[in-house]
């Protein structure tokens, strides 16, 4: 990180009823005082006149931050001014004009703030979730995050860890006076096994933090023609899938959310399933048949007009009677898009279903695949400590690696790649 001061527009798309221009570095009270703006007390809403080389520029409020009680640590401020485009373009054309501040990159602020320890790698990610939450659970999760629920837990792991590694490695600094036990005492196995306990539990929660996270993938699978597509906008309530009589109209995979009772659904629309000389359709079928294997829901549908095809060996799947209005049709579900039949009993079962699949209580915090393989690696080196053990040097290895992988979720080491994917994803003013 350099030591420029950066500023850029950290609100939304202009015109708007009002702007927000932050800035963070070394330099930012120079770009204040050029602004004319003086006499700021620090962390409280001032109204001023900001001028540049004398001119009136537009009148707002300003809030000044001297690092490092900041969100990034370093002197930072923010100016709240009206919302006009020209305003903005000149406020932030003339900043920059100031030597050593420059326009930020996307994620900047968040990422200064991370490397001066404002947040770990787990509450930025947490940040991007809560930017990026459509409903109220993912709300819930991001926020969650964000404000250290995983960084609390790890750390009590990371205690246990080292408290058995002082345990093991005093044993090693000390196995040539002969006084040494062979065997670890009681209280080192039973912690250890309680962490391993912990930690597969954490393993098993990722799964349901990803279905809040990202939203239950409900695959609308079955024969062309059967009415996946009339499904789709009869759930969505909106014509979003072009429906025709003509089989293999759908070649591509359309994902649609939901929001049901506060969960994110995923519906996913794609090619009937049937063999095909079409190059394209059968590219289609490939990645229809993919999309199955990825869901966690699959409803396969049937159709009294369409000859029946044999679902897939996988579940849940769910078997939906499509077009109910033209005939009688055995299914688990029974429907009809054109008359609506059955369509509200069958959200409220993606409803419930869903709901389970995310599991009940607080959050899941873990949601990531990131996540996953850390405290994959975590556990396993856990389970190694507690199976093969056999001597000191080997224990002492095996709680290394675990720590490792603890401190690799924080993001202590290893983030660069992590971070430069992380922040891409974040606006310019964040």
């Amino acid at each position: 990180m350099d030591g420029d001061t950066i500023v850029a527009l950290s609100s939304g798309a202009l015109p708007s009823g009002v702007a927000v221009i932050r800035l963070s570095g070394p330099g930012t009270s120079r770009v204040l005082e050029s602004l004319a703006i003086s006499d700021i007390e620090p962390r409280r809403l001032a109204l001023r006149s900001l001028r540049l080389a004398g001119e009136l520029i537009d009148n707002g409020l300003v809030a000044w931050m001297p690092g490092p009680q900041s969100f990034t640590g370093e002197d930072t401020a923010e100016l709240q001014v009206h919302g006009s485009a020209a305003v903005v373009r000149r406020l932030l054309r003339g900043i920059t004009t100031i030597e050593g501040v420059r326009l930020a990159e996307a994620g900047e602020f968040t990422r200064r703030a991370f490397a001066n320890g404002k947040l770990d790698l787990t509450e930025v990610e947490g940040l991007g979730d809560l930017i990026e939450a459509e409903t109220e659970t993912q709300r819930q999760q991001a926020v969650a995050r964000l404000a250290g629920g995983i960084s609390e837990r790890i750390a009590a792991w990371r205690e246990t860890l080292l408290d058995v590694r002082a345990e093991v490695e005093a044993r090693l600094d000390f196995s040539d006076e002969g006084d040494v036990s062979q065997e670890l005492p009681h209280n080192v196995i039973q912690a250890v096994g309680a962490l391993a306990g912990e930690l597969r539990g954490a393993v098993e929660s990722v799964g349901r933090g990803r279905i809040v996270r990202e939203g239950l993938r409900v695959a609308l699978a079955g024969p062309p023609n059967v009415g996946k597509s009339s499904l789709l906008n009869a759930l969505a309530k909106s014509d979003l899938a072009i429906v025709s009589d003509e089989p293999g109209t759908t070649r591509d995979v359309r994902e649609v959310s939901l929001d049901l009772g506060g969960r994110l659904v995923m519906l996913i629309d794609m090619a009937g399933l049937r063999s095909s000389d079409s190059r394209a359709e059968a590219e289609g079928i490939r990645r229809a048949e993919a999309e199955i294997a990825r869901a966690d829901l699959v409803l396969w549908l049937v159709a009294p007009d369409v000859a029946p095809l044999t679902p897939p060996q996988r579940t849940p799947l769910w078997t939906v009677g499509s077009k109910a209005d033209l005939g009688p049709v055995a299914a688990e579900y029974v429907l009809s898009a054109d008359t609506g039949l059955g369509i509200t009993e069958l959200l409220a079962a993606l409803a419930g279903f869903a709901e389970t699949a995310a599991g009940s209580g607080p959050p899941a915090l873990l949601s990531r695949e990131r996540d996953l393989v850390a405290l994959a690696a975590a556990r396993d080196a856990v389970e190694r400590f507690l199976t093969e053990g056999a001597t000191d040097e080997i224990a002492a290895e095996h709680l290394r690696q675990a720590s490792l992988a603890l401190e690799r979720l924080l993001g202590r080491i290893d983030t660069e790649q992590v971070l430069d994917r992380l922040f891409a994803a974040f606006c310019i003013g964040k």
